[in-house]
């Protein structure tokens, strides 16, 4: 694992990364960046600490409102969904039959 030195709001941090994994950590660095800066120069707020909680709501919030993409799918066939539905009611008896 390697460690990348980024700078967010004006401060500089060391994060670890994954190898490969720089890509989408200086994405995420940038859109983090972005944020706290926007609600920054909006004016109201100046505590570091508190442009953090508002920009990790913000974009948590971006996050949750995103529609599932196909992509982004799990696909599970047939076949192993129901072999697992039998393995779980194996497992729990003839009392609590799953389905």
């Amino acid at each position: 694992m390697k460690q990348i030195e980024v700078t967010i709001l004006g401060q500089s941090y060391v994060l670890a990364c994954p190898d490969g994994g720089e890509p989408a950590l200086m994405q995420a660095v940038s859109q983090v960046d972005r944020e706290m800066t926007a609600i920054r120069d909006a004016g109201r707020v100046r505590a570091r600490e508190r442009i953090a909680v508002l920009s990790a709501l913000n974009l948590a919030y971006q996050l949750a409102e995103r529609p599932v993409l196909a992509a982004d799918a799990v696909v599970v066939e047939p076949q192993a969904l129901a072999d697992a539905i039998a393995r779980i009611d194996q497992a729990i008896g003839e009392d609590g039959q799953l389905i």
